[in-house]
């Protein structure tokens, strides 16, 4: 019969030659039998014939470590596109020797059953492609099997894995198992496991199977002598029933402890054989399939990726293998899935080429080097040269990637698939100017039209008045041109949006974003909206992940509400805390509540400003205060290199209305209740406060939703070395992969009464 890649559409899967007296009726998740040292499995059929789909098992090996099986789905696919790949180059290869042309594998041993077979056993590549012409595998085209929920292709003309979202140098080998050590459950190699199985279906293809084969298998089979033996290279094969199989080795240390065992008693089976399995432990079934993937989410990189090419492959595995434990354990309930793919925008820019490179100095070249293909990045997006660079690779990279998903699965975007942003460090910034379509170019512009329409109060002659006047009428004349031009381009074209998808949340992770938007002049403003700074139109929620020991980690939140730099970051639940509070329940409190002067001197209120963005160092992280400033004079300094245009903005834009320095922090809190209070106002009555004596935040001037998120720090972890380490640490954090599941998974319906619970 012949066989289909799809499946879905194929019923029986096991094909009309492979099955036994107890194969018929009931799905093949029904077909069960039980194995040493294993689960419950599949059916035992009665009589030996060819392994079925089911009961074949493909493997691939990642990182040279063992052999990891895939799922029940993806295996039976393959499975199915390997035999419709041998009927093909079988059907190709009888047409070959009726002409001569076709020469065997030697290796492959010739059939001694008279039975008629599908598959001709008489060439080694009914097994294997090994030992057949390249010409011949080349003129079959089978399609690849996608496999591990898509992330991944196989194909088995090749018997390589590799990745569809991703380029990767090194491939991923598959196996075809079909004899497996006891135990382990590993399956042998390929060309063995080939030999063996031809050599079993040799001598006992049609015989019974034992009755009893369940009791059996833990039986002891010390007196039994082998009834077949069979010679490998370096290895030899003892059946001593038909499903009690021995692997024995043939090295000189083997044959010696074998003699040893057996001068004292042991049989020779018991003594140093390793037992043979025939066929998988667990029966593969198309039920054993993963969940369907309803949120896909994109891993942006930062700064280092020239230094590590292919690091954000390897953080976005671990990141994606953290979900994995976390779905496990607290979203098993749920039939849907959320994928990571990562986003490598740095490989494929070209920038400056070898120009810095060869500017570099030759002393301490390792660290030069290092900082070249790192702290590089700033320096290159705050470059108006290069930045446009950076952006359009980040965004074509986006885009490239949502097209291939959807394209692969049609039904995401009918279905109400959901896409989410995972940014790291100046990823963050790319991303935000991105989705934001922020340009500097613009920012001068209206920077210079702001000049224009300025008065000029100067004194100046009638002549030149004359001409400023005629300069005025002939540049608005042509900016209503200019207008009228534009008006007609938009009407004849649509304006294409710089992401073909709309963003559900975007998650910052040791994000500088807020020391870039400050220096652009972003100032709090007077509603506690995230559309100050990010218009919920474009991205749904923003929220900002940070380790409290990251140096380059800097607050968003009192970018939108000043007094937010005096409210504590909300902490992130560990992992493993049990029935932990829901973050939306969570008010805000005070970094100090108990600390309330109602009157304070001049000095002492220009040292307790809280900066507009930056969280206030706390007493009880005094330790760090040395690292963040470190940590901030890098990166101030690093934009401040190529910002250029960024200083006249700041100059421009950024001066909204300043604090009197004798101004108290407290009142600084009140500024969205009213207006600056007077230089002279030294002291602030108690009831005015706008939290209670509990430090919890009025409802009043909360914002509508939290957006600064502070990972829990160790509890023996050394925190100057976390300074170093933390920015780094989020890739393989079970908090951090809860947390983003959290939002995620997050109910359609979002309960807007916020219950009076306290906080934690």
């Amino acid at each position: 019969s012949s066989l289909s890649l799809h499946p879905p559409q194929q019923a029986p899967l096991v094909p009309t030659n492979s099955g036994g007296g107890g194969a018929t009726g009931g799905v093949p998740g029904e077909r069960k039998r039980t194995r040493l040292g294993g689960p419950a499995a599949r059916h035992r059929y009665e009589v030996v014939t060819e392994l079925g789909p089911e009961e074949v098992r493909w493997f691939y090996k990642e990182d040279k470590k063992t052999w990891k099986p895939f799922i029940g789905y993806d295996s039976l696919r393959i499975e199915l596109a390997f035999r419709t790949l041998l009927q093909a180059t079988g059907a190709r290869r009888q047409g070959e020797d009726r002409d001569g042309d076709h020469v065997c594998s030697p290796t492959g041993p010739a059939s001694s059953s008279g039975e008629d077979d599908d598959e001709d056993r008489a060439c080694g590549f009914c097994q294997s492609t090994t030992g057949h012409e390249p010409e011949m595998v080349e003129l079959v085209n089978i399609e690849p099997v996608c496999v591990r929920g898509g992330l991944y292709e196989v194909d088995v003309t090749q018997g390589e894995c590799y990745p569809v979202y991703w380029n990767q140098a090194d491939k991923i080998p598959v196996m075809r198992g079909q004899w497996f050590i006891d135990g382990t459950w590993q399956p042998l190699e390929e060309e063995e496991s080939n030999l063996i199985e031809q050599e079993h279906l040799n001598c006992f293809r049609g015989q019974q199977m034992q009755e009893n084969f369940d009791i059996e298998v833990s039986k002891s089979i010390d007196g039994k002598d082998a009834v077949h033996s069979f010679k490998l290279s370096r290895n030899h094969v003892d059946w001593h029933s038909v499903d009690e199989v021995y692997l024995y080795s043939d090295a000189t240390t083997s044959k010696i402890a074998r003699t040893v065992t057996q001068k004292l008693g042991f049989s020779k089976a018991s003594s140093s054989g390793t037992r043979l399995h025939r066929g998988y432990v667990e029966e593969a079934t198309l039920e054993d399939k993963p969940s369907q993937t309803t949120h896909i989410v994109f891993v942006v990189h930062g700064i280092g990726q020239k230094m590590d090419q292919g690091r954000i492959i390897k953080n976005t595995a671990m990141m994606r293998e953290a979900a994995r434990k976390i779905e496990e354990r607290h979203f098993s309930n749920h039939a849907t899935h959320v994928e990571f793919l990562p986003v490598e925008w740095r490989s494929k820019l070209t920038l400056d080429g070898d120009t810095v490179d060869s500017i570099t100095p030759d002393k301490v070249r390792g660290l030069r080097d290092m900082l070249n293909s790192s702290a590089m990045d700033i320096m290159y997006y705050t470059s108006p040269l290069y930045r446009d660079e950076l952006v359009k690779g980040l965004q074509q990279e986006l885009n490239r990637l949502y097209s291939l998903f959807c394209s692969r699965n049609p039904d995401f975007e009918e279905k109400g698939g959901k896409v989410s942003i995972v940014s790291h460090s100046l990823g963050c910034v790319i991303t935000y100017d991105i989705m934001t379509g922020w340009n500097p170019v613009r920012l001068y512009e209206q920077l210079l039209q702001k000049e224009e329409e300025l008065p000029d109060e100067r004194w100046m002659s009638y002549e030149e008045r004359h001409l400023l006047d005629e300069l005025y009428i002939t540049k608005r004349r042509l900016k209503e041109i200019e207008e009228r031009l534009h008006g007609l381009k938009a009407s004849s074209m649509t304006q294409t949006p710089a992401l073909k998808f709309k963003v559900e949340n975007f998650f910052c992770m040791g994000s500088p974003l807020a020391v870039f938007l400050a220096l652009r002049g972003i100032r709090p403003g007077n509603t506690g909206s995230q559309d100050h700074i990010l218009p919920r139109e474009i991205c749904n929620r923003l929220l900002n992940i940070f380790h409290p020991t990251d140096p380059v980690a800097y607050r968003l939140e009192p970018l939108i509400l000043k007094h937010y730099s005096n409210i504590s970051p909300v902490q992130i639940h560990w992992y493993n805390t049990s029935n932990p509070l829901p973050y939306e329940h969570m008010k805000p409190s005070f970094l100090n509540p108990a600390k309330e002067p109602t009157s304070v001197s001049e000095n002492e209120g220009i040292s307790t400003i809280p900066s507009p963005v930056t969280s206030p160092v706390l007493s009880r992280r005094h330790y760090g205060e040395s690292i963040t400033n470190i940590g901030k004079a890098s990166i101030l300094g690093a934009a401040s290199i190529g910002k250029g245009l960024g200083g006249m903005l700041f100059s421009r834009f950024g001066r909204s209305s300043t604090t009197p320095s004798s101004e108290t922090s407290k009142d600084s809190m009140e500024d969205e209740k009213k207006p600056v209070a007077s230089p002279s106002a030294t002291t602030v009555a108690t009831q005015t406060l706008p939290h209670s004596s509990s430090g919890f935040l009025d409802s009043a001037l909360e914002l509508d939703h939290r957006i600064d998120f502070e990972l829990r720090e160790g509890l023996v972890e050394s925190r100057y070395w976390s300074a170093v380490t933390s920015h780094t640490a989020y890739w393989s954090s079970l908090d951090v992969a809860l947390f983003l599941l959290t939002f995620m998974y997050k109910h359609e319906h979002d309960n807007d009464a916020k219950p009076n619970l306290d906080p934690i």
